[in-house]
């Protein structure tokens, strides 16, 4: 086993208010920088006079845009999560939050990966976002099933060795 996912100690739970506060951390940093950096900005170039030839006044609208788009995308982000009803989650079978031992067939050899949201994902620690490749090949199946993960480097095969629910490791 490479061991990465087994250094993850915390419940699925606890990963789910981190990156909630995450998120909420990042979305109050742009309404800060909307609310007083930017308009400080704008308000400095435009002082200097006419603003159609203004670099400093275009960059600040382009970022003005830009924090406007970027806190929509958090805004809806974080309505989803909360959402998510780890009550729902099934007990027997792959799903978010979910450790799964894998037999690598090809490789004769076993990984593990725990499966989170794309913002908690990071495969070096052996966290796989259940929207990768790897993790829509894995939800729903249970111990014994065969699952193709079909990647940019080719199809691999595996075998579910073991699996660990979101609700064993919070107990």
């Amino acid at each position: 086993m490479n061991g990465a996912a087994s250094k993850v100690a915390r419940p699925a739970g606890f990963l789910m208010i981190d990156i909630r506060k995450k998120l909420q951390d990042e979305l109050n940093q742009i309404e800060r920088e909307l609310r007083v950096e930017l308009p400080r900005e704008i308000l400095r170039a435009r002082e200097q006079g006419d603003i159609s030839e203004n670099a400093e006044y275009k960059s600040a609208k382009e970022r003005q845009a830009f924090l406007e788009g970027r806190k929509a995308q958090l805004q809806k982000r974080l309505a989803s999560l909360s959402l998510i009803n780890l009550e729902k989650i099934p007990h027997d079978r792959v799903a978010y939050g979910s450790r799964v031992v894998l037999y690598d067939q090809e490789a004769d050899k076993e990984v593990e990966y725990r499966l989170v949201s794309p913002e908690e994902s990071d495969v070096s620690q052996g966290l796989v976002s259940i929207t990768s490749p790897i993790g829509r090949s894995l939800v729903g199946k249970q111990v014994g099933d065969e699952a193709r993960i079909v990647t940019p480097a080719g199809t691999r095969e595996y075998e579910i060795r073991n699996l660990v629910t979101i609700h064993e490791l919070e107990e």
